[in-house]
């Protein structure tokens, strides 16, 4: 059983009405649409003559009702436009149901109308539509949240709460359009880099989501299973291995966008799936990948905004290149003040311990040094800052630094205290790759449930020869939350990973006559959409009383009404 409040009611109540005088709420025939309000709004001035015969649709926002003509405000997916009803217009001949009863009455807030009319402007020199046909599209029956504005279009008393707008943000496009922005920067975003790297001749593929070994990154699968294979397969958690497969196939440069999958905590910057783009061209390395990104970051950042800069709270960060470039080891010893690059694992144990860093007997060499790194110096790099040069034991898939011994030639972008980009040039030795791998076999063995798997069919792969060649990810998300000035993944994803809504318990009718209702009168208490225990104890006494009365004389139930003190026992 759905519970449903009042306003549910006479909405599902109007779209029988509806029906029963020969309207059909939920039309099949297209409403043909040959302007946005937007499009109004920005051109009317200067182009009046081509706004004489216009036909647009919305969802209903507001109603000024006023005797035989009314003003109202459509909302389509570019704003909202007055348009202006009047009952003569819109009925023709004696018949004044479609303005009396339909739009005065049975049509309500969200419902979405088609309206077809000339373009006029008001005494108060508001821009509006001149209806002289509407068509009902499709009926609302549930009510959207009242959003409140002031004067100046602020609001005030608004859809705010997190957890709804995350859990439905259907409602939250549509009661905070200004939401609809972050989205379309975001589709920006992943079009002027996909124009980038098209423009150098790049390929974009796609690779497989569901994968027998989980590679390309130290992290924690989904696991599923292939029921016709009999077999166990895991959601991505990188496309890096699949990539370079395609390197090593003869493509010298491929690109994908798209979901990867890890099953790994939820906080401010995390969100189990996320969007990263992973770029593979040949015959290059490191060095050359950094000056690529801040092209390429640069370019996106100016498509967008105009300018290189953006606002970050109360930051302000510029994407222009070139940015500064700080070893992991460097890094360490400037912002924690610490040398970390002789130490081995008791070493950094006990620095972790001083630092008050919370480790655990499953770390390696490669994650302490990590967690040193994240505790004492992410913060800090607030500006487009690479961290270069990381120790061997961090990173499986990258190429030996060609000077350095016991680094690998990997950067990582950071920018406001956040990773957004991650690069190598790639380890191209099977024979290298191999052992590396083993010892992440080593450290899975000790209870790292992050480390890679052996995925014997790259090895083959690299068998075969791979040219020197650089690789990069860019977490999309976090890129979004940039240059959307959002601090939290969630307002950057439609739809993020939320837990399951509670489900209301709908009370039995045993549920009810253990609180004294007598079996006879229950039929009245759920005619009242009263349907949980929670919802009756809310009921006013006096109310109460005189409502499960009527209610029980109006179903002729055949039972005596309750007495005051009765219904009074209930709600104990």
């Amino acid at each position: 059983m759905q519970l449903l409040s009042e306003q549910e009611l006479e909405r599902r109540k109007d779209r029988e009405e509806l029906m029963k005088i020969g309207i059909n709420p939920y039309p099949a025939e297209s409403f043909p649409i040959n302007v946005t309000a937007l499009d109004i709004h920005n051109n009317y001035e200067n182009r009046k003559n081509d706004y004489k015969n216009i036909s647009i649709a919305g969802r209903l926002m507001s109603r000024r009702i006023m005797g035989s003509a009314s003003f109202a405000e459509i909302q389509d997916s570019t704003g909202r436009l007055q348009v202006y009803v009047r009952r003569d217009d819109i009925c023709e001949g004696e018949d004044k149901t479609l303005y009396n009863t339909v739009f005065k009455k049975l049509l309500g807030i969200g419902d979405f109308i088609g309206v077809k009319g000339y373009i006029f402007t008001t005494q108060t020199g508001e821009i509006s539509l001149h209806v002289t046909e509407l068509k009902v599209l499709s009926k609302a029956v549930k009510p959207l949240p009242v959003v409140k504005r002031d004067e100046e279009g602020n609001v005030y008393d608004g859809f705010t709460d997190p957890e709804l707008r995350y859990r439905q943000r259907y409602v939250d496009l549509t009661v905070n359009p200004e939401v609809k922005n972050v989205f379309i920067t975001r589709s920006k975003i992943i079009s002027n880099m996909r124009r980038y790297f098209d423009d150098h001749g790049w390929l974009e593929v796609e690779t497989p989501i569901l994968q027998q070994v989980h590679g390309g990154a130290a992290a924690r699968p989904f696991q599923t299973h292939h029921n016709t294979l009999d077999m166990p397969l895991y959601l991505r958690i990188a496309n890096e291995l699949y990539l370079k497969r395609l390197i090593v196939g003869g493509f010298d440069g491929v690109y994908e966008f798209g979901k990867m999958f890890r099953n790994e905590g939820m906080d401010r910057t995390h969100n189990p799936e996320f969007t990263s783009m992973e770029i593979y061209v040949a015959y290059k390395d490191y060095i050359w990948m950094m000056e690529m990104v801040e092209e390429c970051l640069e370019k996106v950042t100016e498509s967008i905004h105009g300018t290189t800069k953006v606002k970050v709270g109360e930051k302000e960060i510029d994407f222009a290149g070139p940015y500064r470039r700080l070893s992991m080891y460097d890094s360490i010893k400037e912002y924690a003040g610490v040398d970390v690059s002789e130490m081995n694992e008791e070493g950094l144990r006990k620095v972790c311990a001083e630092m008050g860093i919370e480790v655990d007997d499953s770390m390696g060499k490669g994650k302490l040094i990590d967690e040193i790194f994240g505790e004492k110096v992410e913060a800090n790099l607030v500006q487009p800052t690479y961290i270069t040069d990381y120790p061997i034991e961090m990173t499986p898939l990258a190429k030996k630094h060609r000077s350095k011994e016991g680094l690998v030639e990997r950067f990582e972008l950071f920018v406001n205290g956040k990773e957004i980009a991650n690069a190598y040039t790639e380890l191209n030795d099977p024979i290298d790759q191999r052992e590396r791998f083993e010892e992440q076999l080593k450290l899975a063995a000790r209870g790292d449930d992050e480390a890679m798997a052996m995925d014997d069919d790259f090895l083959r792969a690299l068998e075969y020869g791979m040219p020197p060649t650089s690789g990069l990810g860019i977490g999309i998300d976090r890129l979004t939350m940039l240059l959307t000035n959002n601090s939290t993944i969630q307002e950057v994803l439609f739809f993020p990973q939320m837990r399951p809504e509670k489900k209301v318990k709908i009370a039995t009718d045993e549920d009810f006559m253990e609180l004294g209702i007598p079996a006879g009168l229950i039929p009245a208490i759920r005619d009242l959409n009263i349907h949980t225990i929670e919802q009756l104890k809310e009921q006013d006494i006096n109310k109460l009383f005189n409502d499960v009365c009527g209610r029980r004389k109006k179903l002729k139930l055949d039972t005596s009404n309750p007495t005051k003190e009765e219904v009074e026992a209930w709600l104990q």
